[in-house]
């Protein structure tokens, strides 16, 4: 084999076994629902399908998949929403009932080196409130904008006095 393409194929299969990796899993409560943060480090523009999950009773049950089939009793309460590196899991009206394991499975396409998975255990009264910030930092838009606008606030106010 010429160590030319030997070198290419190995640069290639190393590229391909780090697609995407799991950095962080975070669970906290919003208002009366539940908000999972799955981030992520992706290293290609494939698109990323995820599935969310818990274990409870030893059985795991799919509450949002783009992997696979969601759960009924699961559907009409869970949504989820995907930001550049984050994937947020929201299961409206939390109780202890679904108290559990809470799994992010992350798999981008043509990753033959299989999925991320990352685990959390969430109990009700352990959970922290979502902070404000960090829903402002979702949205950087927002964020900048106000960052923005703060000279033109401080000029306006100056101007009236």
């Amino acid at each position: 084999m010429n160590p030319t393409i030997g070198i290419a194929v190995i640069l290639t299969v190393l590229q391909a076994a780090h697609c995407q990796m799991i950095k962080d899993l975070s669970a906290c409560l919003l208002g009366q629902s539940l908000r999972v943060d799955c981030r992520y480090e992706n290293k290609t523009s494939n698109p990323l399908t995820y599935e969310f999950s818990i274990t409870k009773d030893n059985r795991k049950h799919v509450i949002h998949s783009t992997i696979s089939v969601s759960e009924n009793i699961y559907r009409s309460r869970a949504n989820v929403t995907m930001h550049k590196n984050l994937v947020c899991l929201y299961l409206q009206s939390f109780t202890t009932s679904d108290e559990g394991v809470y799994m992010c499975e992350l798999k981008a396409t043509n990753d033959y080196t299989g999925n991320q998975i990352k685990n959390i255990t969430v109990i009700k009264d352990k959970l922290e409130k979502c902070a404000g910030f960090s829903l402002l930092i979702q949205n950087t838009s927002w964020l900048l904008l106000l960052l923005l606008s703060l000279p033109l606030l401080q000029a306006v106010d100056f101007v009236s006095l």
